[in-house]
């Protein structure tokens, strides 16, 4: 994050800065491609997960 969004802006206010990296945060998380997770970003493959385990879950309650 530094190398790809801080040192590259000179921002003058905190707030700049933190609407600035909020921005770079957003895209990482869900829509930059990430090669260890097949060219998914980390919150596709949280939900995924995150909806299987829920499934799961109803599965033993019922059972």
């Amino acid at each position: 994050m530094k190398y790809e969004r801080v040192y590259m802006h000179a921002w003058e206010t905190g707030s700049e800065a933190r609407a600035g990296v909020k921005t770079w945060m957003d895209f990482y998380n869900n829509k930059r491609p990430h090669s260890a997770l097949g060219g998914k970003p980390p919150a596709v493959i949280y939900w995924q997960r995150n909806e299987a385990t829920q499934l799961d879950q109803q599965e033993q309650r019922v059972a």
